[in-house]
């Protein structure tokens, strides 16, 4: 099952190093990553999503509290949450498709950021899934020159952790 952990770490050179180290040494893999200092300077959050079982899960929590940076962790996937993911893309539309790729970059609120060279930049921010259906149905009306993804970021709905 696909999980999105927040963690809190001490903003100190080498923490993200150490999270990311103890992952590959347990044969765990990170399927996105962020990182950001939260209002504490000295505190940065890192949201990533992995897979496992609940036990694995369970496993990698263990393992993160054991590292000095870590702060607190915190899995969102178990609870009422919000998630998003921004992602950019560069195309080369197709000419005759212009009202019909204006119309699907309404439907998904995505915007067009620039416009350059018969090149377009479109920014879409929505879950995975939606990003993912929105790639789908732009791909069909353009040729993808490239694509840039933040992974998702998330919250928890109406929980007062700190930070979290």
């Amino acid at each position: 099952m696909r999980h999105t952990i927040a963690i809190l770490l001490q903003n100190e050179s080498g923490a993200l190093s150490r999270v990311a180290s103890m992952f590959s040494t347990r044969g765990y893999n990170i399927d996105s990553l962020s990182v950001a200092p939260t209002q504490d300077p000295m505190v940065s959050r890192l949201t990533l999503v992995t897979e496992g079982s609940d036990e694995v899960i369970e496993q990698i929590t263990k393992q993160l509290y054991k590292l000095i940076d870590v702060v607190d962790v915190f899995d969102i996937t178990l609870h009422d949450h919000i998630e998003r993911e921004m992602m950019l893309i560069k195309i080369e539309p197709s000419t005759e498709s212009t009202e019909e790729l204006n119309e699907i970059i309404s439907n998904y609120s995505a915007t067009i950021i620039n416009e350059k060279n018969q090149l377009m930049i479109i920014e879409v921010m929505a879950d995975s899934d939606v990003n993912n259906n929105f790639l789908t149905d732009i791909t069909n009306l353009s040729k993808v020159i490239a694509i840039a993804r933040s992974g998702p970021l998330a919250l928890a709905k109406g929980i007062s952790k700190t930070s979290l």
